[in-house]
């Protein structure tokens, strides 16, 4: 191991282990401030009795003698209160954690890994298993009487106080004991109670614990560098080997990390790791536990570096889990693996259909997610890369036309049904008048009617109707927990909330069982008695069938035709004020998915409304995701006897003179204007472009 100058290091009991060995006084501290009570002077018989005749009085106390009992019991009391502070805020138990998260590999449903995230931690070392030249290098460089203090050491503090005072370079002259302490228990402020905690917290773990238990628990948390924490994890990322079989020169280097680990890292710049490890060597020759010429011979470690892959540390969807994926592991060292909810196939079909979307310089957001609250896609923006902001978690953006579940849901509870009748005449009395897209209003029509065509003035006659309390509710029991404002605005959408907790509330919807909690790990299925006892809710028969009834309505006949499947499907369309978002949020099979589409900067879109671009992405991905959901056919147009209803969540076109622009069915431009006087009608739509001239 080392040759005939090297010293081993035993295991060594503590100072405080040797004070309490010391021989007892021969006098208690009270006889030696004369406190004692047994009176002097009398002799007692074997059977404790006293003399017949009475003690003298004692003398009373001297006011030297109240001060120093005084004193001894504050010290005491002092002395108490500090031991239970560190029981409580210094567990030893807690210098046994890894000071950090370990790495986390996040996996797919099917098993593949997606994301690792979290710091390289490795088991613990034992003193007794490491080599002696391995503890020897970081006692000689980081505190050369570890083995003799009591936690501190004056002679290092004086030395790095004078090295400062004098411009030698900053030193912190902290002892192992303090550095545990510190990473450990503190964090890196440099404030004076910080640095007297620090003392505190350093005499608690040297009086309970042995050197060589101190040791081990520094070496196993100690930072190394490139994200690694602890000699186990750096020993087999620079040199691919146990640390119970590390050689001098790789031990030197890595005792000589700690000081800078990312500038020192010998993969970064190993011209100065050599030149740190060859300062290591020289102080183990200093302090006797290598020779001169051992020290001299020894060359720089080469690195063995093994790359193991390379994951992505984050993603839209395992940021967003990797909250709740930790809360649910065992904190410990080493590496831990865990399936998450994430369909490497649906994850696949969402970037695809948003690649192949005509953005623009719009962003856009995309969950998917089981009617039980499994996220099994997520996308958060168009690139990752460019910007890790989650548009589907962290962006609270108004709902829009989508926010109307609530109110139409607070009108069926009412005793509301979709064939209720409700006005679609223009609001013209109060401070507050919504106005539909392009002016159109239809009398009065049914709330099916009202909810296809997503009528501005008919929702909020019903929400001053049934009045505030009853649509927070509904929102409420669905899962919403972003603030509602109290304005009839938020019958339309005012209020902002995230796409995730927007679509979890459809979910509810699609499992008539809420709230739904958005979840990345999977769901148990509740059992009959837990279901029994479990506080949340469902709709009744009637009302969930009828809320399914106006859903429905909005892809076969509303705003919502563009999302339309070959299957049931249900959802809602949503453009916020000024065209500022565009969303549409529904389920179909066993999938329930929210779009969402915007600017960063919220500014109104060009062109975009729920009915058009997030429509189309849902029906896409829906139709690539749920077997059977290919789109279906386009509708056959038929006349309207009430007369033409423009769907309202689209923009309003402008009427240009003798040009007028309109949209009919959700997807077809119709231009009418005059060339030369002559009438010309030109349709644009998915079947191509028809003109239409009068006969001459």
């Amino acid at each position: 191991m080392t040759d005939t100058a090297s010293a081993s290091l035993p295991n060594r009991a503590s100072p405080w282990d040797r004070f309490l060995k010391r021989p007892a006084p021969r006098h208690s501290a009270a006889e030696a401030f004369g406190l004692d009570d047994e009176p002097e002077g009398e002799d007692w018989d074997d059977e404790g009795v006293g003399p017949e005749t009475t003690a003298p009085a004692k003398p009373p106390r001297t006011w030297r003698q109240t001060l120093i009992r005084r004193g001894l019991q504050g010290f005491l009391l002092f002395f108490i209160l500090v031991v239970a502070w560190l029981a409580v805020t210094a567990p030893l138990s807690k210098s046994l954690e890894p000071i950090v998260p370990p790495q986390l590999t996040l996996l797919s449903a099917d098993g593949q890994p997606i994301a690792r995230n979290g710091a390289i931690v490795d088991r613990p070392v034992k003193a007794a298993d490491l080599p002696d030249h391995v503890k020897q290098a970081f006692i000689a460089i980081e505190d050369r009487r570890f083995y003799s203090h009591w936690g501190l050491d004056p002679r290092g503090l004086a030395r790095a106080f004078w090295n400062n005072l004098t411009g030698g370079g900053v030193q912190g002259g902290s002892t192992i004991t303090q550095q545990l302490a510190k990473f450990t228990f503190l964090n890196a402020d440099r404030t004076y109670s910080r640095k007297i905690r620090e003392m505190f917290i350093s005499f608690w773990l040297e009086a309970w614990l042995t050197k060589d238990e101190i040791l081990e628990r520094y070496l196993s948390n100690a930072y190394f560098g490139e994200n690694l924490y602890g000699i186990r994890a750096a020993s087999l990322h620079y040199f691919y080997r146990q640390p119970e079989r590390l050689t001098l020169a790789q031990a030197a280097t890595l005792a000589g990390l700690v000081q800078a680990p990312n500038r020192l890292a010998p993969t970064r710049n190993p011209k100065a790791s050599a030149k740190r490890a060859r300062l290591v060597l020289k102080a183990m020759a200093s302090v006797g536990y290598i020779s001169e010429a051992k020290a001299a011979a020894t060359g720089p470690a080469q690195t063995d570096v093994r790359i193991k892959g390379n994951l992505p540390t984050g993603t839209y969807f395992a940021d967003w889990a990797i909250g709740p994926v930790r809360a649910t592991t065992d904190q410990g060292y080493g590496e831990q693996k865990v399936t998450t909810t994430l369909e490497g196939r649906l994850q696949r079909a969402a970037r695809d259909v948003i690649a192949r979307a005509p953005l623009g310089k719009a962003q856009v957001a995309l969950v998917a997610m089981r009617p039980n609250g499994e996220v099994v896609a997520m996308v958060g923006g168009k690139s990752y890369k460019a910007s890790a902001f989650n548009r589907a978690t962290q962006g609270a953006r108004q709902a829009g036309s989508t926010f109307k579940l609530f109110v139409y849901l607070a009108a069926l509870r009412s005793g509301m049904t979709p064939d209720s009748k409700i006005s679609d005449e223009a609001i013209t009395e109060g401070l507050y008048r919504p106005r539909n897209a392009n002016d159109r209003y239809r009398g009065t029509i049914t709330l099916r009617q009202a909810f296809a065509q997503s009528s501005n003035v008919a929702t909020v006659r019903l929400y001053q109707q049934l009045g505030h309390a009853a649509v927070e509710k509904a929102a409420r029991d669905l899962g919403v927990k972003s603030p509602i404002a109290k304005d009839p605005s938020v019958a339309l959408g005012s209020s902002g909330m995230s796409l995730l907790e927007l679509t979890s509330a459809y979910a509810a919807i699609a499992a008539n069982r809420y709230p739904v909690k958005p979840q990345p790990l999977t769901v148990e299925e509740e059992g009959i008695f837990a279901s029994l006892l479990s506080s949340r809710g469902s709709l009744s028969g009637d009302e969930h069938a009828m809320m399914l009834d106006l859903l429905n309505s909005v892809v076969t006949q509303g705003t919502g035709r563009a999302a339309n499947l070959r299957i049931k499907s249900y959802g809602k369309t949503g453009t916020s004020q000024e065209g500022r978002d565009a969303l549409f949020v529904g389920f179909a099979g066993d999938l329930v998915v929210g779009v969402w589409v915007g600017n960063d900067d919220n500014s109104p879109l060009k062109g975009v409304s729920g009915g058009g671009l997030p429509a189309r992405i849902w029906r896409d991905f829906m139709g690539r995701a749920v077997k059977g959901a290919a789109p279906a056919p386009k509708p056959v147009a038929k006349p309207d006897p009430e007369g033409p209803v423009q769907p309202l969540d689209l923009p309003e076109m402008p009427d240009l003179g003798n040009t007028k622009i309109d949209i009919e069915n959700g997807d077809t431009v119709r231009v009418q204007s005059d060339v030369g006087g002559i009438p010309l009608d030109v349709r644009l739509g998915r079947d191509g472009v028809t003109v239409e001239t009068p006969e001459q």
